[in-house]
């Protein structure tokens, strides 16, 4: 979208993604409001453009007197295999638009229908809550979100955890495990060695190791990984995001010897300590699907799920994307993937998990 769309009160017009000041008034924007993420903010486009060779863009809506009355991050994804999709927030499990009002956040979503139209993407994919218009279908149902304030010590933090799972937390602290945090070459080496073991284990490519990398430089101080090991090895690992006082743990995982050591508690309450040093004072587990591992897991530690609520749009006669990998078409590939030798899925599998969005 080059010209301003004049919608109503507002005027709908591109960012220029490039544009330092242009960035800095959008993330102020982001950064004041209550439903802004860190999925919002400029940097997490231009992170997956560069990490992942999509195409980032960002609409913003500004009154007469020049005021930011809402913005609409969108990544332009391209996919052989999964087709093309103008998505918000690309590889993200938030985002949509973020505005002052409905009227500001409906002429978002109308300009960002024009231009998924215009570069030939059939749908638009809002992963965040958006005002009732019947061009748009609302999901729901099948995700959650868990997140809780962080306790003030480590006892704190075990008394408010349910007593079946703080015996395993007590238990995993008994381990001689390391604890590891930073965002330098030795951690992300680690947790790019862990997270595609793990997601290989699940039956799903791993992203680009280009896309950690970029995450982690966009956001500096804002981004580091925390890693467990086990006599020097590497065996659980999270990439973490910060934002305005909120831990959000984001792309974690265990390889196969995690769960002797019960490694993954050690991680997150661990995590939950360093975030806490860190000066935060919530802690976000992220989005889970209904009944699956990862959702009993984080119901687990006494977290309360919360419905998350999305919306899509598609053209007349074009169906909707299905990048789900538990969706039942899927079954047969997630098992192979299973077995693939680990180097083969860290090979061919970012070229495919790129597609994804």
């Amino acid at each position: 979208m080059n010209a301003p769309a004049n919608l109503g009160s507002v005027v709908v017009r591109g960012a220029d993604l490039e544009d330092a000041a242009d960035r800095a008034r959008i993330d102020a924007f982001v950064r004041a409001h209550d439903r802004g993420t860190p999925f919002h903010l400029t940097s997490w486009g231009v992170a997956v453009a560069r990490g992942c060779g999509q195409t980032a863009h960002c609409l913003v809506a500004e009154r007469r007197d020049g005021m930011v009355a809402g913005i609409l991050p969108l990544t332009e994804v391209r996919s052989a295999l999964f087709g093309r999709a103008m998505v918000s927030a690309g590889f993200a499990v938030g985002g949509g638009v973020l505005a002052v009002d409905d009227r500001a956040a409906i002429a978002l979503m109308e300009a960002g229908w024009a231009l998924a139209e215009a570069a030939g993407c059939p749908s638009v994919e809002l992963r965040g809550p958006a005002p009732a218009d019947p061009a748009w279908t609302a999901t729901a149902g099948t995700y959650v979100n868990f997140a809780a304030p962080l306790a003030d010590s480590d006892e704190a933090q075990l008394l408010a955890i349910p007593r079946k799972q703080r015996a395993e937390i007590r238990r995993s602290l008994g381990f001689d495990l390391a604890v590891e945090t930073g965002s330098g070459p030795r951690d992300r080496a680690a947790h790019y060695a862990v997270y595609s073991e793990s997601v290989r284990n699940l039956g799903t490519p791993v992203f680009p190791r280009a896309l950690f990398g970029a995450v982690l430089d966009a956001f500096g101080d804002d981004a580091d990984i925390l890693t467990v090991r086990k006599d020097g090895a590497p065996i659980a690992s999270v990439l973490t995001l910060y934002h305005r006082g909120i831990a959000m743990p984001y792309w974690g995982g265990g390889t196969h010897s995690a769960r002797r050591w019960r490694a993954n508690d050690h991680l997150y309450f661990a995590l939950m300590r360093h975030a806490r040093n860190r000066g935060c004072t919530r802690f976000d587990f992220g989005r889970s699907k209904l009944g699956t591992g990862a959702y009993a897991f984080k119901k687990n530690w006494g977290f309360e799920p919360e419905p998350l609520t999305y919306a899509v749009r598609t053209a007349d006669g074009a169906a909707p994307r299905d990048v789900n990998p538990l969706s039942p078409k899927y079954r047969l590939q997630v098992a192979a993937w299973q077995k693939l030798p680990l180097w083969l899925a860290n090979r061919i599998g970012p070229a495919i998990a790129r597609g994804l969005g």
